[in-house]
């Protein structure tokens, strides 16, 4: 069964007759008919019967062709994709974490869609915790993560984004007025803390390890949007990266006077992967923004 079987199959389907299928085919209408016979007999089913002075699709012929529909769409699509890559399109799967949902990615994207090489590219967009985008880069699901750093030696990395860690508090607490204060305040009071199987859930437990305590965690969250509406609500107090999420209308910000806490955000891939031109196009463009900027 070849490609071009398949396609005099369809034309003929088509028209419901041999002499305007060849036609449109450009062929003779002998040598159509020996196509579609050659088919009949490899799949040893007849897939046209005659009706006058052309043909109807048998039973098995209406299956058939509906197989035939699909496959051929499919390889019209998959050509039509190899086009747009070779005209240096197509499309870019990324995930990244929470913080950079909300101003971070979309602007990036938008500013790299908005260069005139870059007019037929789409992305698809994929958002969770550090380990989850991980595995998904590992497995070839994402071309591109955004996220904390992993140590894995498969995957290279470029730092981005760097955010300071303050600690927040609810209006109207103990804390209130207070610019800077000690990271052991955390022993005092009760503690919203991120997801453990998140990066930075992992980042604070370590913390917490290195100074020889365990706050009491009232409850965990996924992100910071979750955080801060439970401390605004007088839930607990929380360790967060300063960033735009956190609205010192809604609660305290305070930074630590003794230890400097900082978030670090990576780009990463894997290194000896095949990348498509416009995924190396994408990720040089973000290592082309400059410097480390502040989330």
């Amino acid at each position: 069964m070849t490609f071009n079987q398949l396609y005099h199959f369809q034309t003929v389907a088509k028209y419901e007759n041999y002499r305007k299928a060849a036609e449109e085919l450009y062929i003779s209408q002998p040598s159509l008919s020996r196509s579609i016979a050659a088919l009949e007999e490899e799949l040893q089913v007849p897939l046209f019967e005659k009706s006058g002075r052309g043909v109807h699709l048998t039973k098995g012929g209406h299956i058939f062709l509906e197989y035939v529909d699909r496959i051929l769409e499919d390889c019209r699509v998959a050509k039509s994709k190899m086009q747009e890559i070779a005209s240096g399109g197509g499309k870019i799967d990324i995930g990244y974490v929470f913080p950079l949902a909300s101003h971070y990615i979309p602007h990036s994207v938008r500013s790299f869609l908005h260069r005139e090489e870059n007019r037929n590219v789409t992305f698809n967009f994929y958002q969770n915790h550090t380990a989850a985008i991980h595995q998904k880069v590992k497995s070839g699901e994402l071309d591109v993560g955004f996220g904390g750093y992993i140590d894995r030696e498969e995957m290279d990395y470029f730092q981005i984004l760097s955010a300071e860690i303050v600690l927040i508090t609810p209006k109207g607490h103990q804390l209130e007025g207070k610019e800077m204060v000690s990271v052991y305040e955390l022993q005092n009071y009760p503690v919203i803390g991120y997801d453990r199987e998140s990066w930075l859930g992992n980042y604070t437990q370590q913390l917490y390890r290195r100074l020889a305590f365990q706050p009491n965690i009232a409850v965990e969250c996924p992100d910071e949007h979750s955080i801060v509406a439970m401390v605004s609500e007088d839930f607990g107090i929380a360790l967060v990266p300063d960033i735009q999420e956190i609205d010192p209308q809604r609660v305290n910000i305070h930074r630590l006077y003794d230890m400097e806490l900082e978030h670090r955000v990576y780009m990463f891939w894997m290194r000896d992967r095949y990348q498509l031109p416009v995924v190396k196009r994408f990720v040089e463009y973000m290592k082309e923004q400059g410097a480390v900027e502040r989330l």
